[in-house]
């Protein structure tokens, strides 16, 4: 444990610049590592929000490559947002959550000032989330996109449905009338997934979550295929339009016929686990499981 501790020496803070009010806790989380006999970095929006004094680079990819852990204090958005920034490299990720749910965040606010000092004592561990990635065709021009949780193909504005057909591994799986599409990785299945009725994916499980958004034929349900599958999907229906987003985010109209394959990436995010810490016990906290019977 105490070699664990001892790589951990130039911590990078970044936070969520529209929580300007938890401002103090990336400054008291600054205190702690200086104290420590750390060193403290941070990207410069974050350095302006919370008024630090140290140095400072332009985004959380140039902060990745200069600290032996991300500090991240935000929700899950912005835990997602500085995974696929930061895709590939090899320095942790620990999020501390001042936003909703967060499934991806480690600790609370609450629980920050004790969850360094377990990070001082190598009180940890290291997981590696696969990410995955989006190619082909987006309105005539060629896209390629990385997300931690999930694509998302559906409908616009119009409340018509869509018409999607998907395969895997070349073989067509079936034509889905629906709102939209979700593939996940894994460590998606607790996101849109699952608020669309998707299963609940252990992270250590090598698969993909093909879930539809509300389909016609209620027959449709969620498929669960290898990570290490293509899944194609084309755009039957001429309208209305559909659009493709990746984490909710970088949305791109998909013109009728065009066609976008996600398979797993190359890269991945290390989080960082406090020890005594789980997914099941996450499982049970964020979703309120009791085990009672009533």
């Amino acid at each position: 444990m105490k070699k664990k501790a001892e790589t951990i020496k130039r911590i990078g803070l970044i936070g969520n610049s529209e929580k300007v009010s938890r401002s103090s806790l990336i400054s008291q989380a600054a205190r702690l590592i200086a104290r420590a006999g750390r060193e403290v970095f941070s990207d410069e929006i974050t350095a302006q929000m919370a008024r630090l004094k140290s140095p400072t680079v332009p985004d959380a990819a140039a902060l990745t490559g200069m600290v032996d852990l991300l500090l991240v204090f935000g929700g899950d958005g912005t835990m997602l947002r500085v995974a696929t920034e930061t895709a590939g490299s090899p320095t942790p990720i620990l999020g501390v959550n001042v936003g909703g749910l967060g499934f991806l965040t480690g600790v609370s606010a609450e629980e920050m000032p004790r969850a360094m000092e377990q990070v001082w004592a190598g009180k940890f561990t290291l997981e590696s989330r696969p990410l995955i990635e989006a190619s082909g065709l987006c309105n005539g021009q060629p896209v390629h996109r990385c997300a931690l949780n999930d694509f998302v193909i559906s409908r616009g504005i119009s409340s018509r449905l869509i018409t999607l057909e998907v395969s895997v591994e070349g073989e067509v799986l079936t034509r889905y009338r629906c709102d939209g599409l979700i593939v996940s990785s894994p460590t998606g299945s607790t996101a849109y997934s699952l608020s669309a009725g998707g299963a609940i994916v252990h992270p250590d499980a090598e698969v993909f979550e093909i879930t539809p958004i509300c389909p016609h034929t209620l027959s449709n349900r969620p498929v669960i295929v290898s990570l290490n599958s293509a899944i194609g999907v084309r755009v039957v229906s001429p309208k209305p339009e559909t659009m493709l987003s990746a984490d909710g985010q970088g949305v791109s109209e998909m013109s009728p016929g065009e066609i976008v394959t996600i398979r797993r990436s190359q890269k991945s995010v290390r989080l960082l686990r406090l020890q005594g810490s789980s997914f099941f016990e996450t499982l049970r906290n964020k979703l309120h499981w009791s085990g009672a019977n009533v």
